[in-house]
């Protein structure tokens, strides 16, 4: 298993690429795979709202896309307002938004797994990690529909 450290490091570089002029608040994830890869996203907001990406959802969508979504092992998150230069800032660990529970519930529900999510800061050393059944409680699956 990876050190939550090195997926919150591999988040925050992912974080730098985040397209956010919107809510000017930058986020990245990263998922660490079976084989010990890593596979990152950032989030992608659009003119029409409805329309963003959260980061989560970008690396999960990268990882099935590669056909890779049963093989998700843990889960690393940060987030941060950007400063003038665009870079995240903040200390205080940011965890997914409810959406994005639930889209990671689904490829852990296909990978038939309880997934670690660690949560950090766009600066320091603060991590908090959880268990996704802690996160999203009773969550709704594929298990559910029969699936998985």
């Amino acid at each position: 298993m990876t050190d939550p450290a090195q997926l919150i490091a591999a988040a925050r570089a992912a974080a730098a690429h985040a397209h956010a002029p919107y809510s000017r608040f930058a986020v990245g994830a990263a998922l660490l795979m079976e084989d010990g890869s890593i596979v990152t996203g950032a989030n992608f907001e659009n003119a029409s709202y409805g329309l963003s990406l959260c980061a989560e959802t970008v690396a999960i969508a990268s990882a099935s896309a590669a056909g890779r979504l049963r093989q998700i092992v843990a889960i690393g998150v940060i987030g941060g307002a950007m400063d003038a230069e665009g870079i995240p800032t903040g200390t205080t660990p940011v965890s997914p938004c409810g959406r994005c529970r639930q889209v990671i519930n689904e490829a852990a529900q296909m990978g038939g797994r309880d997934l670690p999510v660690h949560c950090g800061a766009a600066e320091g050393d603060a991590i908090r990690s959880y268990r996704l059944s802690e996160l999203l409680p009773d969550a709704f699956g594929p298990a559910d529909l029969g699936i998985g």
